[in-house]
């Protein structure tokens, strides 16, 4: 969200998380997150990303590379001109089935939250969205919705995780 329209909305805890990780080739030495920050790997990125802000910050070796899109990158990971692509996880999982031995590695080097929104100020209507979002965690309504919709690699945020930020 655009920092200076944060200002006009308070956040529901968060019902879902989303991790953003790597998808390696196969035959690929990079076993985890560390593993890819060295020098001369290549890691492919939708420029602008949230994922690219977030390696921005925390590479230190490895070197970004920006795609425009990322079916570009995955192109690039598949021609071997890349070591690694970073994506939210549903999307890796989606192009690993495409390129056999591939791998999503386990861990993530970012997590987004999803959660609700109301205007700033109006905190009945917080409490109740709030509540309501604690109760749809705590009764299985969010994973259920989850598997229900068929999508992997999306977890639900467990009962009492404090507000996204």
């Amino acid at each position: 969200m655009d920092p200076s329209r944060a200002a006009l909305v308070d956040f529901s805890p968060p019902y879902l998380q989303i991790d953003a990780t790597y998808l390696v080739p196969a035959g690929s030495s990079i076993r985890n997150i560390a593993e890819a920050d060295k020098p001369g790997v290549l890691i492919a990125v939708a420029n602008s990303s949230v994922e690219e802000i977030a390696l921005k910050r925390i590479i230190k070796y490895a070197e970004l590379h920006d795609v425009d899109t990322l079916p570009a990158g995955f192109d690039l990971l598949r021609a071997g001109s890349v070591e690694a692509l970073a994506a939210p996880r549903p999307t890796l999982l989606l192009f690993a089935s495409r390129l056999s031995g591939s791998r999503v590695l386990d861990e993530a080097f970012h997590s987004t939250f999803a959660a609700m929104v109301v205007p700033k100020g109006q905190t009945a209507r917080l409490a109740y969205i709030s509540e309501f979002v604690e109760e749809a965690k705590t009764s299985g309504l969010v994973q259920q919705a989850i598997e229900h919709v068929g999508v992997r690699g999306v977890q639900a945020v467990p009962p009492g995780k404090a507000a996204a930020q």
